[in-house]
């Protein structure tokens, strides 16, 4: 059993998109799977979108990303655990590259994003270096995580003391339990953060990262990473 763990808040235009992206994917796949959607205090239609497309869903009311990922881990019966980032699309190279790993006697992994829709060319140049030295330093940020059931248990989850950068602390603790793999294939998640920031907004985010390592939240960082999101004008998508 393969449990894919959504953590969702006020995702209405994506959650659609990342669900079907699972379904469709799960279709080639063909391994048992369940989905599990973690609303943590929503207001607009996510939960019903998530309902209406048949994921299990939880409401909970923590605003803190690592505490909802947990809340789905803990209910999750799979034995191998996929954490999907609500404005994310998997597909099925993604999912068997991860199965294949961890079949493989790997403890978990991640795999690096491509950006959704037009990309400024700033945008591009950044994301191109940071996938080039995440596939070198084996780091990946949070959108598309695996990981087995052993080896989350091992790392004790995500670190609940952290509002971010609970990925990457999560990512070196499964490297002390095991094999940390970035398969070649990617996934595609949202770009909307960079309609509200600039390329030094950027940099320093990730220098910061570089620095400080999973410790770098700050009140700034807070602020780049979920104070400000673009908004869509198309109406939710359920679908596609």
């Amino acid at each position: 059993m393969l449990s894919f763990i959504v953590p969702a808040h006020n995702e209405e235009l994506w959650i659609g998109k990342c669900l079907h992206s699972i379904r469709t994917t799960m279709e080639t796949v063909r391994e048992p799977y369940e989905v599990i959607v973690v609303d943590d205090a929503s207001t607009d239609a996510t939960p019903r979108i998530a309902e209406q497309m048949g994921a299990r869903t939880i409401r909970v009311e923590h605003r803190k990303i690592s505490a909802v990922r947990n809340t789905g881990a803990r209910t999750a019966c799979g034995e191998v655990f996929f954490f999907v980032d609500a404005d994310t699309k998997v597909n099925e190279r993604a999912v068997s590259a991860a199965l294949a790993a961890l079949r493989s006697g790997a403890a978990g992994g991640g795999c690096a994003p491509e950006l959704d829709g037009p990309v400024p060319l700033w945008g591009r140049i950044i994301l191109f270096f940071s996938v080039v030295v995440g596939r070198l330093i084996r780091l990946v940020g949070g959108c598309f995580l695996f990981c087995t059931r052993d080896a989350y248990v091992a790392t004790g989850g995500f670190s609940e003391w952290l509002y971010a950068g609970e990925d990457i602390a999560f990512v070196q603790a499964l490297k002390k339990v095991g094999r940390f793999v970035v398969p070649k294939p990617t996934v595609v998640t949202s770009g909307r953060k960079l309609d509200v920031v600039g390329p030094w907004e950027v940099i320093v985010l990730m220098l910061t990262i570089a620095v400080r390592g999973s410790r770098y939240e700050s009140e700034k960082v807070l602020d780049i990473l979920y104070g400000r999101r673009a908004q869509d004008c198309k109406k939710p998508d359920n679908a596609a």
